[in-house]
């Protein structure tokens, strides 16, 4: 007697990047969570909801050094080994040097930068040259492949650095990390460049340095806020730059609700946005339509955006997501989100020609 194999999906629709001509599902996975963020998620988990998301027709997988420590990049790489590598969109990140540790850490000290027991190393920020060609040289290798399709520069900006961004800008720019990732570009090793980051401004900085290809905006432009409709929307249509949509669900307050605890920008919610959630969620409500539904659809109207990738932790909350993607939802709903003020009056809709 055989087992009962997984459903399989064909793979979702897809969008170009202009300017590559890559085509991206328009549902990602993002792999954060495979390193055991806020959450322990053991390697069979890890396994499961990357298969599972192959089964759902995700075809863009979105990792970085940073995740675990190295953790989500291996447990990716395992996981993807003997798919058709023409069939998937890789996309991972450098700034970071993961260097090992000089001494074990501490007994008792399982969490460390919101990572569950991490790989033995530790994160050095490092935009130079030298230093971002090098890690994709070590993202290679973990990962098992040949080349990455998509290359971001990671958490470049004042929301990380605070008074040390001035320096971090500098490797890129005069220190030749924006040139280098050109050089890689131009020889086949990457094939699309671009910022992933939570911070819309300094993209549009970028912008002034190199021809990104894309970017990876995380929880700036979602159902809970729209602030970089303009003028960081309205660029990337005009330059052709694809935007990656992060964090469609603001860390969590988009799916769980005003509930006291939920999760906003990295941090429990505050009273405001409680307040601004718990309208959208009532606005749902009446169209008997989950928020978190709501929340995944309404960036991709959006003509910049070609994909979202929400993290999941387990098989079950991928393929909740999934059928979040797929949820009909009534025109109804968005005029009213409109109408009463809940949405930007200028944000494109999902039931508007995009």
């Amino acid at each position: 007697m055989t087992a009962t194999q997984p459903t399989r999906s064909p793979p979702l629709a897809t969008r170009l990047l202009p300017r590559t001509g890559q085509a991206l599902t328009v549902l990602g996975m993002g792999c954060a969570p495979l390193g055991s963020w806020y959450k322990r998620v053991s390697d069979a988990d890890a396994r499961a909801t990357v298969d599972a998301a192959w089964n759902a027709g995700v075809r863009l997988f979105d990792t970085a050094p940073f995740y675990g420590y190295t953790l989500s990049e291996h447990r990716l790489g395992e996981a993807m080994r003997d798919r058709p590598r023409s069939e998937w969109v890789l996309s991972t990140k450098v700034g970071r040097m993961m260097q090992p540790l000089k001494a074990p850490r501490a007994p008792g000290t399982p969490l460390v930068n919101d990572w569950i027991d991490p790989l033995p190393f530790e994160p050095v920020f490092d935009y130079s040259a030298a230093a971002v060609r090098r890690s994709i040289e070590d993202s290679l290798q973990r990962l098992g492949v040949q080349h990455i399709d998509i290359a971001l520069i990671h958490d470049i900006g004042v929301f990380t650095h605070a008074e040390l961004h001035a320096q971090y800008w500098q490797q890129l720019t005069t220190g030749g990390g924006f040139r280098e990732m050109e050089a890689m570009r131009r020889e086949g090793l990457i094939g699309a460049i671009g910022l992933g980051v939570n911070e819309w401004q300094v993209i549009l900085d970028a912008m002034q340095h190199t021809d990104l290809d894309c970017c990876l905006l995380a929880g700036r432009y979602t159902l809970l806020e729209q602030g970089s409709l303009t003028p960081f929307l309205e660029e990337c249509v005009k330059r052709q730059v694809g935007v990656i949509v992060g964090g469609p669900f603001n860390s969590g307050v988009l799916v769980s609700g005003p509930v006291k605890g939920a999760l906003f920008n990295y941090a429990p919610a505050d009273d405001s946005v409680l307040a601004r959630a718990s309208r959208l969620q009532q606005a749902c409500t009446e169209f008997n339509v989950p928020l978190a539904a709501a929340a995944l659809q309404f960036p991709l109207a959006h003509p910049a955006v070609v994909s979202c990738i929400p993290g999941a932790r387990d098989a079950t909350e991928l393929q909740q997501i999934a059928a979040w993607l797929n949820h009909d939802i009534p025109a109804g709903l968005w005029n009213a989100l409109r109408e009463r003020g809940l949405i930007h009056s200028a944000a494109p809709l999902p039931t508007e020609t995009r």
